[in-house]
């Protein structure tokens, strides 16, 4: 972080095709600190799309959020 080495192991749930990020979730409301978590998966591990899918919605597409990272 910031130039300093964290002694903590990160986890994607899925990498599809070594390009896109899948975050998955099943929870009442996504929150502004899964997004995060996803934004600092694209960055750490240099990829420029991640989506944030939540599978507690009645309509999958309500579901998905759409993350790019703009600064590789």
């Amino acid at each position: 972080y910031k130039g300093e080495q964290l002694n903590k192991d990160f986890y994607i749930d899925l990498l599809v095709e070594d390009e896109v990020i899948l975050e998955l979730k099943s929870v009442e409301v996504l929150l502004p600190i899964h997004e995060a978590q996803l934004v600092t998966y694209l960055k750490l591990a240099a990829k420029k799309l991640g989506l944030l899918i939540n599978f507690n919605v009645i309509l999958l597409k309500q579901g998905i959020r759409r993350k790019i990272n703009g600064k590789l």
